[in-house]
């Protein structure tokens, strides 16, 4: 059985925070990265329900794709943050079960040179775009493909 640990939390080793991305499934009918939507881990909690039951959750914020196919130039998909009407993120609880995998992204960085006080810890803030990362290893090269 292959296991990861997601993350949520925020201080990393005294610095800051980590929060990880990840693969949901949201449509079980379909195969391959058409299944799944792109989430930002911000947070994992559970809850006890009136009859008893427990309910782990992540509170997550979506990323939408930016097409229906992967990127001719790159092979990848692309993918952007999501945000309402009103410029607020797109945000939902999920049920923990849902999450396939972490998921790495790749900014991107167009032709500007990456200024030096750019931190590694905001960079979901700082670009509006992203490639998903399928070639980081096997399994989410499987899972995507």
């Amino acid at each position: 059985m292959w296991r990861e640990q997601i993350c949520a939390m925020p201080l990393w080793h005294h610095g800051p925070g980590h929060y990880d991305c990840v693969f949901v499934s949201t449509d079980d009918t379909l195969e391959g990265m058409p299944s799944m939507e792109i989430a930002h881990v911000l947070c994992f909690f559970s809850f006890v329900f009136t009859n008893g039951q427990t309910y782990p959750c992540a509170l997550v914020h979506w990323f939408d794709h930016l097409a229906k196919e992967l990127n001719d130039l790159m092979g990848m998909w692309m993918v952007t943050p999501s945000f309402l009407d009103n410029c607020s993120k797109n945000l939902a609880v999920i049920h923990i079960d849902s999450i396939v995998c972490g998921a790495h992204l790749l900014p991107l960085f167009g032709v500007e040179v990456i200024p030096e006080y750019v931190p590694f810890h905001n960079s979901l803030d700082l670009y509006c775009g992203f490639y998903i990362n399928h070639f980081v290893d096997h399994h989410t090269f499987e899972l995507v493909s």
